[in-house]
């Protein structure tokens, strides 16, 4: 069965272009163009990913996103919106959304970021979709990471930085971005902080069973893969990172 999008957007002109481009790569697309008949729409057919503008004609989009998560909706959320702020960021990610894209974007990048949302969501789930007891779940909206149902538990910033890099799974994030996002663009701390965070990532990962792995690329960054994922090389330790 294919996978669903809904895309929420009150501009034609922004909202058809999305609709297309998601229905070439396979998956099934509905468009709305208000915060009411989202929410509608996912108390019917829930989607697996939510694509939702802030600037809605009847509520923000921050409200769809919030009454959403309190309904019950455990698929992803997109919000892409005008305001580039790193306030309204933060703002949509404490309400319970998973990823933030700025207007204007490329159809190619937000193909690659519902990509990554999906494969997040999926993960953490068996091919026969029973949870799987040694996969990572990471609950964005309640700042919770699960190894099957058992709760890992993550300091504030190590959860923002599992976080980022299980949203781009398989994925290679550059140490710049992860010190950038995750402490502040203006850090001039060591780096090495990066480091000692994520070896004690590593180790509580490790410690309950998860077989989802944090590689270090050396010179570039980080990346989730899982157990079974093809490396060159082992792991290196945290002192190698």
């Amino acid at each position: 069965m294919a996978q669903r999008v809904l895309v929420v957007e009150d501009e034609e002109d922004i909202a058809f272009p999305l609709v297309r481009t998601l229905e070439r790569e396979g998956y099934e697309v509905s468009w709305v163009d208000s915060g009411q008949r989202a929410l509608d729409d996912l108390s019917g057919i829930p989607a697996d990913v939510v694509i939702l503008d802030l600037g809605l004609p009847d509520m923000d989009g921050l409200e769809v996103c919030r009454r959403a998560r309190e309904a019950g909706y455990e698929g992803a959320i997109m919000i892409v919106t005008a305001r580039a702020g790193e306030l309204d960021r933060v703002v949509g990610l404490d309400y319970g959304a998973d990823d933030y894209l700025a207007k204007p974007f490329g159809l190619a990048e937000l193909q690659a970021r519902v990509r990554a949302l999906l494969r997040r969501t999926a993960s953490g789930f068996s091919a026969s979709g029973d949870p799987d007891p040694h996969g990572l779940r990471v609950d964005v909206a309640a700042r919770r990471v699960y190894c099957g149902e058992q709760e890992v538990p993550l300091t504030g910033k190590e959860f923002e930085v599992l976080n980022i890099l299980a949203s781009q799974r398989d994925k290679v994030v550059a140490r710049g971005r992860l010190m950038a996002d995750v402490w502040d663009e203006n850090w001039y701390g060591s780096t090495k902080t990066l480091d000692v965070t994520i070896g004690r990532l590593r180790q509580k990962l490790e410690s309950v069973g998860v077989t989802d792995k944090i590689v270090a690329v050396r010179g570039v960054g980080f990346r989730l893969e899982g157990a079974a994922a093809p490396s060159t090389s082992s792991a290196p330790s945290s002192a190698d990172a």
